[in-house]
């Protein structure tokens, strides 16, 4: 997630302070992602420095600084708008690297393992689907959050059944306590030839 993108979006609507950025943020974002003020106003820093918002610090109780998004800033988020996520090689997912290391690691069942795993993201949804039931019906922010969080459980179960369906057919497992069939190569080990 961009909070510098997010940021610009939100001074898109027009001049602000980092503390109603930081709440504008949490509220759009159904209140599922906290940010820090602090991250904030460093975000706005950074901006500043690369010329995509400006500030004027106003007179009165305090340090504030009203920001606002450049023509830069702008560009910058039209920009971030339009260009998908990369799609470069797959992020490393722990799930994944959890369920490989788990066919090596003696005395692991995979199977239990991606089992534990798929329970888990099915209390998840269910518990998200909960939450999406008591939103406001004039709520957007909550619902699609909700939703896209539902679709990604929903592929990591799809992903654990497929992993789970093709480790069970694999023949030849680490930690497999099925009967092996004899290969040619095991046949050459057990007599001894190369």
């Amino acid at each position: 997630m961009s909070v510098r993108h997010a940021l610009l979006a939100l001074l898109s609507e027009g001049p602000s302070f980092g503390l109603r950025l930081q709440q504008a943020f949490e509220a759009r974002t159904g209140e599922v992602w906290p940010l820090n003020v602090g991250q904030v106003y460093m975000t706005l820093q950074r901006l500043e420095r690369d010329g995509l918002v400006e500030s004027d610090e106003l007179a009165g109780d305090g340090p504030q600084k009203a920001y606002r998004i450049t023509a830069a800033g702008s560009s910058e988020l039209d920009a971030w708008m339009r260009t998908p996520p990369s799609s470069e090689p797959p992020p490393r997912d722990e799930l994944v690297i959890k369920v490989l290391v788990a066919v090596q690691v003696p005395g692991v069942d995979v199977h239990e393992v991606i089992q534990a795993h798929r329970r888990q993201c099915l209390e998840a949804m269910q518990g998200f689907t909960r939450l999406k039931a008591g939103a406001a019906p004039d709520e957007i922010s909550l619902p699609l959050v909700v939703d896209a969080e539902l679709f990604r459980l929903e592929g990591v179960v799809r992903w654990l059944d497929a992993a789970d369906a093709r480790l069970r057919q694999h023949p030849n497992l680490p930690n497999d306590d099925r009967p092996r069939e004899e290969t040619a190569t095991s046949r050459r080990v057990r007599v001894g030839r190369p």
